[in-house]
């Protein structure tokens, strides 16, 4: 594609983008740094990481690779909501950074604008990336970027809760073993789980994995696997099996609630790892079960290295090495420890699990999970997603019977 016709920015994307970053939780602000100046010129670099300083190792790594590849590198720092749409504006002006890093579902939302630039074209090496974890940033059969790390679901659990209900971990499978799991644990006087069924992008990003676990697809929203799903949920309820309270749930007000140490089971994510530490009781991780038993494909957290495109596309090369650098194998295990990320390579995951045995949950599943936008979806997931959520939360309130959400869910997509 010419260069034309990649500044020709589409109507989708210059309208709001939809998505909204349900991974990490980032502080708000933005900042500049920029490494010491060299003789190779100056090459920009923009992220979603307001929370790291001037004197973090983010920075710092960014620094040595500017010095490596003998240029100054200036560094701004964006909320993820205002980052894609300035990357959006500063395409139009044809005023692009050399390269940045965006969350892995908006990647495909510039790459059909015609913001960013193909790894034929910036020659990005991803051949050492897990390739369910790459999907997240192709459209169209054309790569654009590499990730930087991932992050995904899993189920939490609290040890003590499950020991009181007499309930083995080991047997918890598949549906109906976890389901046979809540039904002791509300014998036993304790509540079962808890999610984040919210009316937003949080809620089908918490979804997703029991959509999928049942072997339902995204682009035949109700199909007799994907009521299922939304009936497994809604049975729950109905059964006092999961909280009302899990319709307003956020990721954050599900965790807080797991945090009282009352629920077996919590759905969430990496970035709460910390926290469970801090928890006061004894937890452990498990992949998400799908239907008929194996681990539930979750969807993937995180972010994307990506090239913008370039008048003077010579500037490609330096940007490749700059990539490279901050992808490297050495460099990546110490930025996914920073971030709380499970690497996107084998070689890096594998050394992850080596210094840290309670990272292997996760390793696995990162390598079950799925690009939101995978399936060459692209543009196409907000509205799905959109549609997704507002079934799930008809069914969870009685409104509509699963069926019958997931119907109106599909009609509305077509």
């Amino acid at each position: 594609m010419n260069r034309s016709t990649r500044h020709r920015l589409t109507a989708t994307a210059m309208t709001v983008v939809a998505l909204t970053t349900v991974t990490t939780a980032c502080s708000s602000g933005d900042g500049t740094t920029s490494a010491k100046a060299t003789d190779g010129g100056s090459y920009t670099i923009w992220d979603p990481y307001p929370q790291f300083a001037k004197d973090s190792d983010w920075v710092k790594l960014l620094d040595g690779c500017g010095s490596k590849a003998g240029v100054e590198v200036k560094r701004t720092a964006f909320d993820t909501s205002d980052l894609t749409n300035k990357a959006l504006l500063a395409a139009q002006q044809d005023n692009s950074p050399d390269m940045l890093i965006l969350d892995n579902p908006v990647v495909s939302t510039l790459a059909e604008a015609g913001v960013l630039t193909t790894t034929d074209e910036n020659k990005v090496d991803t051949s050492k990336v897990d390739p369910n974890l790459l999907a997240a940033g192709q459209s169209g059969g054309k790569t654009y970027g590499t990730p930087i790390g991932a992050n995904t679901l899993a189920l939490y659990y609290n040890k003590d809760v499950l020991k009181a209900a007499g309930v083995d971990i080991a047997s918890v499978k598949d549906w109906k073993s976890l389901t046979a799991a809540l039904a002791k644990v509300k014998k036993a006087g304790k509540k079962g789980i808890t999610f984040s069924a919210i009316g937003t992008e949080e809620g089908s990003f918490q979804f997703l994995p029991w959509f999928w676990g049942s072997g339902a697809k995204l682009t035949e929203l109700d199909s007799a696997q994907g009521v299922a799903a939304v009936s497994l949920w809604s049975d729950w309820l109905k059964k006092g099996y999961a909280p009302n309270s899990v319709i307003n749930n956020t990721q954050t007000t599900s965790w807080q609630e797991f945090a009282s140490g009352d629920y077996a089971f919590a759905e969430n994510g990496t970035w709460q790892l910390a926290n469970a530490e801090k928890a006061g009781f004894g937890y452990g991780v498990l992949p998400i079960p799908g239907a008929d038993g194996g681990n539930a494909a979750a969807p993937t957290g995180g972010e994307f290295v990506t090239v913008p495109v370039q008048s003077d596309t010579g500037r490609y090369a330096t940007s490749q090495k700059l990539v490279s650098c901050l992808t490297s194998t050495e460099n990546l295990y110490a930025t996914d420890t920073t971030l709380s990320y499970v690497a996107p390579t084998s070689e890096v995951q594998d050394k992850q699990v080596a210094e840290n045995a309670e990272l292997k949950p996760w390793v696995e599943a990162v390598k079950a999970a799925k690009g939101r936008t995978s399936d060459d979806l692209g543009t196409k997931y907000p509205k799905i997603s959109e549609q997704l959520w507002k079934a799930v939360q008809s069914a969870l309130s009685g409104s509509k019977s699963p069926k019958d959400a997931l119907t109106a869910a599909q009609a509305a997509v077509k």
